[in-house]
């Protein structure tokens, strides 16, 4: 797609809100010099003690054209209002071009609950918040509602952090399959999978050191999170191994939760769960995305949904407290009638959480190669499927409490985790808000080290320690004791151990 932006303009917000409106659209040399494609002109100008913002799109020989003006606000910096109107009138423009209206305005980020939380802090009633985010952001009342109720249930349960608090995540980047959607680094060749007994040996190593470092600098450790991939790819032995090594050095019944995300129906047993049981583990996850066989041979899930119900049953049976069960709105093949009745045969079984997601385009994903036309501007009926499980949700006793956006989602929606009262994932909510520190052992892990409230006030600082992507180059890496180096900087640094 192309660009002509005239003025102090943030790039990247604008092609954001053009991919809300042409998803998939790229933004490179090529696409700037190609003839035929789309093409959107901006000027930002300061007047009359405001912003203007003049917007004209152009798309398959048809263009339409709006301008929005914005007082200077007291409330806003300058940055902030050419934001607001610079969105206004792509909102408006792209809009009147393509009879669409998105549901979330011009909120793009990964967290539209953002907006909510920092209005409510200031003081602002549930009613006025809702009336902002329609008014000057152009979202449609039940998303301002949404966002606000999640807004609400997150400051619940985050409370007042500790500065010492944080959580820990350990990446098993391995799957028996890959699904059509994937984009995470995970991998199931028979050649990567030998590399399981050799990553699991590394990965123990750096979780004792991790654990070390948090023990050594007094830190309240407060959830620790297995992720992947698929973890339970692992054996029973294997599984226990890594559960036992967790034990040695963590004090595993201080933390809030421990979570191993089980997720895929085939690699669920009951002697791994009896395992996770036996070490403390309280939340695990059995993930149907669909209950339609179709749909999920479409999206190459290697399991059927009988699978599903006996996984679910096998985790119910071996005691674990928490479970959470996915599904996948939009998926190919889908529509609403067959996910309406996969999300009540979901909600029947009472799982603790229900995480709704939006099928999402990813780049490396294999259904783009397979199918280059799965973008969807509206979605079809996806909108209706996430309209029906915030209904249902709502009447089964189940209160949106986490949610996130991504990009080239269908028709644009939303991911949203439900859960019954005091079942929350307390994990999901402290990483997506970052309101503490999540350090992070394995290959493709992230450590994000957070000073929640400077202490000369200010936004939170977060710095970020990456570990190789790929595990046999994490095999090679010998980066741990450096990072565990600057964990201890940074807390010293921003004075969080005082």
């Amino acid at each position: 797609m192309k660009l002509i932006l005239d003025g102090n303009v943030n790039v990247y917000y604008i092609q954001t809100l053009c991919m809300i409106f042409f998803p998939g659209e790229k933004f490179g040399a090529a696409e700037q010099e190609a003839p035929d494609a789309p093409m959107l002109s901006l000027r930002l100008r300061a007047r009359n003690g405001g912003m203007e913002a003049a917007v004209t799109v152009t798309a398959n020989g048809k263009s339409a054209s709006a301008t929005r003006f914005l007082e200077d606000s007291e409330h806003h910096t300058g940055e902030k209002t050419a934001k607001l109107v610079c969105g206004l009138a792509v909102i408006a423009a792209c809009g009147q071009l393509l009879g669409y209206r998105p549901s979330w305005g011009m909120l793009t980020g990964v967290r539209p609950s953002k907006v909510a939380t920092e209005l409510l802090r200031q003081g602002l009633s549930k009613t006025r918040v809702k009336k902002i985010l329609a008014s000057e952001y152009s979202v449609i009342p039940k998303k301002a509602a949404l966002a606000t109720d999640v807004a609400i249930n997150e400051q619940k349960i985050i409370g007042n952090p500790g500065r010492r608090d944080c959580s820990l995540y350990i990446s098993i980047p391995f799957c028996p399959t890959r699904c059509s959607y994937c984009s995470f680094v995970s991998y199931t060749s028979r050649k990567l999978l030998d590399l399981i007994p050799d990553y699991l040996e590394r990965l123990m190593t750096d979780v004792r050191q991790m654990a070390a470092k948090i023990r050594e600098l007094g830190l309240r450790l407060c959830t620790v999170y297995i992720g992947g991939g698929t973890p339970t790819i692992l054996t029973p032995d294997q599984l226990r191994r890594l559960l036992s090594t967790i034990a040695e050095c963590v004090d595993v019944g201080a933390l809030e939760e421990y979570t191993l995300e089980s997720g895929r129906a085939d690699t669920i047993t009951a002697e791994k769960f009896a395992v996770a049981r036996e070490y403390g583990v309280n939340r695990v996850c059995v993930n149907a995305q669909s209950l339609s066989d179709e749909v999920l041979q479409n999206i190459g899930r290697c399991h059927t949904a009988a699978d599903f119900f006996r996984a679910f049953a096998v985790a119910r049976a071996s005691g674990i407290p928490y479970i959470n069960t996915d599904l996948i709105v939009g998926l190919p093949g889908d529509h609403f009638h067959i996910f309406a009745k996969s999300f009540d045969q979901v909600v029947a079984l009472r799982p603790e959480n229900l995480t709704v997601h939006t099928f999402c385009v990813k780049k490396a994903a294999d259904i783009l190669r397979q199918d280059s036309h799965v973008y969807s501007l509206r979605g079809g009926d996806a909108g209706k499927c996430v309209d029906y499980t915030q209904l249902r949700a709502a009447q089964e006793g189940y209160r949106p409490y986490y949610m996130y956006r991504q990009k080239n989602t269908v028709g644009n929606f939303e991911n949203v985790g439900f859960a019954l009262e005091g079942a929350e994932c307390r994990y999901n909510v402290y990483m997506m808000e970052e309101v503490h520190s999540i350090f992070a052992a394995g290959a493709g892990a992230v450590s994000k080290m957070v000073d929640y409230t400077p202490r000369g006030g200010g936004k939170p600082v977060i710095e970020r320690l990456f570990y190789p992507k790929y595990p046999y180059e994490y095999l090679k890496d010998d980066s741990t004791g450096q990072k565990t180096a600057v964990m201890e900087a940074f807390y010293r640094q921003h004075g969080l151990l005082d």
